[in-house]
């Protein structure tokens, strides 16, 4: 059954902080979905891949201050009606050094995120250093920091951590972010998160006028296994749409494609499809616009879309993308040290015939440098990207055992 009333959510916060800061199970104290839905994430009980749930705020005109805050209908107070506030998308992050690239294809639909440390710790490790680097890169400025597991320290080593926090952002664009102290375990604080996250995240302006685009976070089959071939489902795309609105019924077109063998030559073709439905917070919507997490549902076969066999794609009108391409151009700026690493690396310079890692909004493909000039470098793409000109891409060289982010570069 569509939806009657508008629950699309409006805006994309992240999760941002190393592994076991407690990013997941944030995300469920706001959301009540646990993120780390796949066995293997399970078994290790680490996120590995983008993990996503929406939220509904509410405030209770009863209350003042951040008791008025919570994610329930009734006031878990005086258990009056609240005012509903806005939905919004968590995009949690994996922490683990091995799964930067699938951090940064996250961070590039986010437009705030809650940076969570754990005060058991010390502040700051690798990946904290990295996921901030990266924040800073894809120009995320509406940052949280969020002080998880302050339930399990004393208040000296909570006040020391504060210091270590405070240290660390002296001097980025996150200097002037506010630090809330929680419990995500019992969800203590969690009420003044909600608030801040009103106050310092607000819903960016869309351009609903443009040519309607979506850049793919995950593609699925739906279907169970056994299903009757006449009663399967289309395969599912999903994503946030950056500009636009799609409508169940239009004809879409997906690049780069498939990549298919064509008399021993190989190339990818675009692929077009209609929308047969728009999923958006739990129900089902005629339009869609920027904003949140979208599902569609497509009229593919599940076989194409199935273990995120289309990440890292833009959705459009039929012939309304841009060009794809399997050579790009870039204006490269370094970062003076390696980021990630647990002692300081010099960035060196890069040469010719290096193989690089690129991460282009949600897209993650390696690469060969065919030419490397001052500031300027060619690289030839194992697997083509769909992307505007001047788009940012950032830049991870192999450094040890893992792909370490290194800076960034424009396309020209």
């Amino acid at each position: 059954m569509l939806a009657s009333t508008p629950i699309q959510p409006e805006v994309n916060i992240g999760t941002l902080g190393h592994v076991d800061n407690g990013k997941s199970t944030l995300v469920q104290a706001l959301t009540g979905v646990w993120t780390a839905r796949h066995s293997e994430e399970l078994r290790r009980g680490i996120t590995i891949r983008i993990g996503y749930a929406d939220a509904h705020f509410y405030k209770c005109p009863a209350h003042r201050g951040p008791v008025s805050y919570s994610t329930s209908r009734k006031c878990p107070i005086c258990g009056s009606d609240t005012k509903f506030l806005r939905a919004v998308s968590f995009i949690d992050c994996p922490g683990h050094h091995s799964l930067m690239v699938t951090m940064l294809s996250g961070a590039a639909l986010m437009d705030g995120a809650l940076f969570v440390v754990a005060a058991d710790a010390k502040f700051p490790q690798a990946q904290d250093r990295e996921h901030l680097l990266a924040a800073e890169m894809v120009g995320i400025r509406n940052l949280i920091i969020v002080q998880n597991k302050i339930d399990i320290v004393e208040r000296e080593r909570a006040v020391e951590n504060m210091h270590e926090i405070l240290r660390f952002l002296k001097g980025t664009s996150a200097e002037n972010a506010p630090i809330i102290p929680i419990s995500a375990q019992h969800n203590l604080n969690v009420d003044l998160l909600i608030e801040t996250i009103e106050k310092k995240i607000p819903t960016p302006e869309r351009d609903t006028s443009a040519p309607p685009r979506m850049y793919v976070l995950r593609s699925f089959d739906i279907n169970k296994p056994g299903t009757r071939a006449e009663h399967l489902s289309g395969g599912v795309l999903g994503g946030s749409i950056v500009q636009g609105v799609f409508h169940v019924g239009d004809q879409i077109e997906i690049r780069p494609g498939l990549r298919v063998d064509d008399g021993g030559k190989k190339h990818y073709q675009p692929i077009f499809t209609v929308i047969r439905s728009l999923r958006v917070s739990g129900g089902e919507v005629f339009e869609a616009g920027p904003g949140g997490l979208v599902g569609i549902g497509t009229a593919l076969c599940p076989s194409v879309t199935k273990a995120d066999g289309l990440v890292g794609s833009m959705v459009g009108k039929e012939g309304m993308l841009p060009e794809v391409l399997s050579k790009v151009t870039l204006d490269v700026q370094l970062f003076e040290k390696a980021v990630g690493t647990e002692d300081l690396v010099t960035v060196e310079k890069i040469r010719t015939n290096e193989p690089l890692v690129l991460n282009v909004a949600t897209a993650v493909t390696s690469g060969v440098v065919t030419s490397a000039r001052e500031n300027v470098i060619d690289v030839s793409l194992k697997r083509p990207i769909c992307v505007d000109p001047n788009f940012k891409v950032a830049l991870s060289r192999r450094i040890g055992d893992s792909w370490r982010l290194i800076g960034y570069g424009t396309l020209k």
